[in-house]
């Protein structure tokens, strides 16, 4: 992408709105713009890295043997009053009446919509397990929606829901997602803990929220620092095996929010106990038949016996996982982001535009990226150097490569590292090398 063609409409100054770091940095670097209190337009840089999100998360859900169906944003009302939530849910739930009179509501979330799916076409046991998700806007009328997309009204949400005969496969069902988590926020760059925390209106005994360590997180959490050392699970797990000994191993340190700790019975040593505050990016929850008994969502058994299905329900917040990400990951100067959910890999430079030399060294530069399908973003404005620099370290990409008249005398680019800030010359001929070896390279150069 040339940045002269991009609408990336960055600023200088804080908005005075914004109240915490990510907030502030997403309308700077040009991501969103508020159309109304806690809702937000996704410009094309935003909305490229939310969509790198998305396939990410799609990935592994598919992997761990997920369906992806799709639910609208619009509901029943009569849906809700069967699970006896509508009256329940409170003045976060936006209501609706048609022009019929009939009661609708903008979802908060779909237990009770996939439910009913489910109840109409799943009727034996034969035709368990079955674990659907999708990627869809949700809305929740907040109080006092601040702090951008960490907590706004309406934002995008993964959620899927496991249907099981019985306990036992329900398990295996959380366990599969409780897996799927580690590897997810682990693919975006994050180190997330599983904490064990409250259900709340959704429901159930078992649930375990994952969350990021940052300096500015919403809450407090306390957990044992041996969690950090832990390894995440490799690509190319069999979701088909039995996962409990992996989740074991994640759950037998103490961990657990500020709603859930109890310092009585924490046992870990205080040199080893981390306290800090923390970022929720996912929820997992098992539920069992709450749903399924009061929706009439039943099987036949082996033996003929009429059984309400095990349910459990997962949660990723993706456009809040935008904010989480900045949030730990981002200096006084701006965003650095990690490489495999940055808006572009490489920033290129040119610091000296309309001079023919270095036009022609960054055309042979981007046209090369672009052809092997590198994410390259081309600053071509006829700006100061300032201003570019500027630019480039606000929106974060990874890399940088810049091309000026002083290095071109001797053949030479600089290759700047956003994350440290180191840089170092690099002969313009052995780029194409440099890129191939990088990961963010799908195709030979």
């Amino acid at each position: 992408m040339r940045r002269s063609n991009l609408f990336l409409p960055t600023l200088k100054e804080n908005p005075t709105e914004a109240q915490i770091v990510s907030h502030r940095l997403m309308m700077r670097a040009g991501m969103i713009r508020q159309s109304t209190a806690g809702i937000y337009s996704w410009l094309p840089m935003g909305y490229r890295v939310l969509q790198k999100i998305c396939k990410i998360v799609r990935e592994e859900q598919d992997y761990s043997g997920a369906q992806e169906i799709l639910m609208p944003t619009v509901q029943s009302a009569d849906l809700w009053r069967k699970s006896g939530r509508y009256e329940d849910y409170g003045k976060e739930m936006l209501r609706i009446t048609d022009r019929h009179n009939r009661e609708m509501l903008y979802g908060p979330t779909n237990e009770e919509l996939i439910t009913d799916i489910v109840s109409r076409d799943i009727t034996s046991y034969k035709d368990l397990p079955k674990n659907l998700y999708h990627i869809q806007w949700k809305f929740r009328d907040e109080v006092r929606p601040r702090f951008g997309v960490m907590r706004g009204r309406e934002f995008l949400m993964k959620d899927n829901y496991s249907f099981d005969l019985n306990y036992e496969g329900a398990k295996r069902s959380y366990n599969k997602m409780f897996i799927s988590y580690l590897r997810t926020f682990s693919r975006l760059g994050l180190k997330a803990i599983p904490m064990a925390a409250d259900t709340g209106p959704i429901g159930g005994d078992l649930s375990h929220e994952f969350i990021i360590l940052a300096d500015t997180g919403e809450s407090e959490v306390f957990c044992d620092s041996r969690l950090l050392d832990l390894e995440i699970p490799s690509e190319g797990i069999d979701y088909n095996e039995d996962l409990q000994s992996m989740v074991d191993n994640w759950t037998c340190y103490y961990a657990a929010t500020d709603e859930k700790h109890e310092p009585h019975k924490c046992t870990v040593p205080d040199e080893m106990l981390i306290k800090a505050r923390g970022i929720e990016v996912g929820h997992i929850f098992y539920f069992g038949t709450k749903y399924s008994q009061k929706m009439n969502a039943f099987v036949q058994d082996s033996e003929g016996n009429k059984v309400a299905i095990e349910m459990g329900s997962y949660g990723i917040g993706v456009s809040r996982l935008v904010g989480a990400v900045i949030e730990s990951s981002h200096d006084e100067k701006g965003i650095i982001w990690p490489e495999a959910i940055a808006p572009w890999s490489i920033g290129l430079v040119n610091l000296n535009v309309g001079d023919r030399e270095s036009d022609e060294v960054c055309e042979k530069i981007y046209s090369g990226c672009k052809k092997y399908s590198v994410d390259m973003l081309y600053d071509d404005r006829n700006e100061r150097a300032g201003t570019k620099f500027a630019d480039m370290d606000l929106i974060g990409l990874p890399w940088q490569i810049i091309v000026g008249p002083r290095g071109l005398k001797t053949g030479v680019v600089e290759l700047k590292r956003r994350v440290d800030g180191e840089s170092k010359e690099m002969l313009v001929g052995d780029i194409p090398e440099w890129i191939k070896g990088r990961s963010f390279c799908d195709k030979e150069y």
